[in-house]
């Protein structure tokens, strides 16, 4: 599963490199146990999952501020194209839905969680 947050510098460009580290980022062990392996590499599955509270700042009061992500109509714009990129380079892909309140469930197999910026 990864989260995706689309922050206002963002442009096509960047989600093209995302999804490309996304494939190809070596996380999955391979026969020595070593992190090696890419998911292209396993033929797992991926789960994109819209989350503009990645971008949340949390340095002062009591309540996060979300101004350091993208405006709503811009996040679902990039969002949608990485659909269609993931679509094409990678059929086994599932998405959540932009704007959503979603129940997603998450089991962690590792002491691991990474942030990919492009």
């Amino acid at each position: 599963m990864a989260l995706v947050c689309v922050e206002p510098e963002d442009t096509e460009k960047n989600v093209q490199r995302l999804l490309e580290r996304i494939l190809n980022y070596r996380i999955f062990a391979d026969s020595d146990d070593r992190m090696n392996l890419s998911l292209q590499d396993i033929h797992g599955g991926l789960l994109l999952v819209p989350q503009f509270t990645l971008a949340a700042d949390t340095q002062k009061g009591n309540r996060p501020s979300f101004t350091k992500a993208a405006p709503p109509e811009k996040g679902r714009e990039l969002f949608v194209y990485l659909q269609d990129l993931a679509r094409e380079q990678y059929p086994v892909t599932e998405f959540g839905v932009f704007g959503a309140d979603m129940e997603v469930a998450l089991v962690n197999y590792g002491p691991v969680t990474f942030t990919l910026r492009a």
